[in-house]
């Protein structure tokens, strides 16, 4: 079962390949600019480093905000494609551990990223742009939702006032059904 499994895999592969390259003029370029990494990417190197910050939750809008202590390491990897990151703070009275994966996805021209963390079994997925003019990144995308036992919405903006500061905000389905932020947290790097 093993084996006929990976070849229906290396099958399905193959004729995606094909089909792709019966469609564009040069194959080889269009792959080529696929990996290749670019001024996108550059902006996700500039992250590479340690990074400290306040972070402010709000878990329930009718009690006040938890401050906390967070610290992000950022890397890049695979020839300079994606930016991955160790995310530390914590989180209801609990340490509170989290990756990311960020990368700007040639094809789609948009930034995809997605999150994992110990605080639940879901992988986030999101997706989005760079605006220039508010030096933001904004992605959005779904997560599971444990209370509904379905997806929620959820909303990423990461604001970069300098080289070395930024804030990250994020946002979700609040108890009402509504849109609120659950999280804020300014970050500089650590020299």
């Amino acid at each position: 079962m093993k084996k006929i499994t990976i070849f229906i895999c290396a099958v399905i592969f193959t004729c995606t390949l094909q089909k792709s390259f019966a469609q564009t003029a040069d194959p080889m370029k269009a792959w080529q600019d696929f990996m290749t990494p670019g001024e996108n990417h550059k902006m996700l190197a500039k992250e590479v480093g340690t990074w400290e910050g306040e972070v402010t939750q709000w878990m329930d809008p009718t009690q006040p905000p938890v401050k906390t202590k967070a610290t992000n390491v950022v890397k890049m990897a695979f020839n300079g494609l994606y930016q991955m990151a160790d995310f530390k703070t914590t989180m209801m009275g609990k340490p509170m551990l989290g990756k990311s994966t960020v990368g700007y996805d040639n094809v789609k021209k948009m930034y995809v990223s997605s999150w994992i963390d110990n605080m639940g079994s879901g992988i986030v997925v999101m997706s989005g742009t760079y605006d220039e003019a508010t030096k933001t990144v904004n992605l959005r995308g779904k997560q599971s939702d444990p209370m509904t036992g379905t997806e929620s919405a959820i909303r990423q903006e990461v604001k970069y006032l300098d080289d070395d500061t930024y804030i990250l905000s994020m946002y979700g389905t609040g108890m009402d059904g509504k849109e609120m932020k659950f999280m804020e947290g300014k970050f500089k790097r650590k020299k």
